[in-house]
């Protein structure tokens, strides 16, 4: 489970999709469900899924979501289930979710979680980036920024901070993590292990 959280305007949503632009890392994303309402350029079940509160509360109550949060005053959560169809194949899920989801599937599952940070340039730039987006109105960009300071204290959590200041730049030092990742000796023991042992065999 490879995890990317950032304050909101950071270019975390970006990375995202040219991770999953990118076939060969062969990475899933992790559909959240939300109650915040729909903006103009998101599609229900591929950005987010949107659903109502009541709704929310039945599958937190269900035990259905692997980790849940309230972010902006909207509630954010991951179902559980298509999660773990994704890792029942061997294949590694990607996360776009905040410092709440993070450490609540770290305590449930860490050593299957890779976490990264993923910090704006600077303050200003962070406020440019929300309003060339045009998608808030200003009361919402001001909450977004004043949350913003409170998220960027948490880089402490993380396994690996980046400084988003050039996109390609950030991208590139994502792909090494994930390859870095993939290659850690726990994670290859199967086919590895199968590997050593017709080494040794031969004469």
């Amino acid at each position: 489970m490879l995890i990317l959280s950032s304050p909101s305007g950071a270019g975390k949503t970006t990375l995202t999709r040219m991770l999953l632009q990118t076939q060969e890392l062969d990475l899933t994303l992790s559909i959240s469900v939300t109650t915040r309402q729909q903006r103009s350029s998101e599609v229900n079940g591929i950005h987010y899924t949107f659903i109502s509160k009541k709704q929310f509360e039945a599958m937190r109550e269900a035990g259905d979501l692997l980790e849940w949060a309230e972010v902006h005053g909207n509630w954010y959560g991951t179902p559980r289930e298509p999660v773990e169809k994704v890792l029942a194949q061997g294949r590694d899920i990607l996360f776009d979710i905040d410092y709440q989801g993070t450490r609540q599937v770290k305590q449930k599952t860490a050593e299957d979680v890779v976490t990264i940070f993923i910090l704006p340039p600077s303050m200003k730039e962070l406020r440019a980036r929300l309003e060339r987006r045009a998608e808030d109105p200003p009361e919402a960009i001001a909450r977004r920024l004043e949350n913003a300071r409170m998220e960027i204290l948490r880089w402490t959590q993380y396994d690996y901070v980046l400084v988003n200041g050039d996109l390609q730049s950030t991208f590139n030092d994502l792909r090494a993590i994930l390859t870095a990742e993939r290659r850690r000796a726990v994670r290859q023991k199967p086919g590895i292990g199968a590997f050593v042992e017709k080494l040794l065999q031969e004469t």
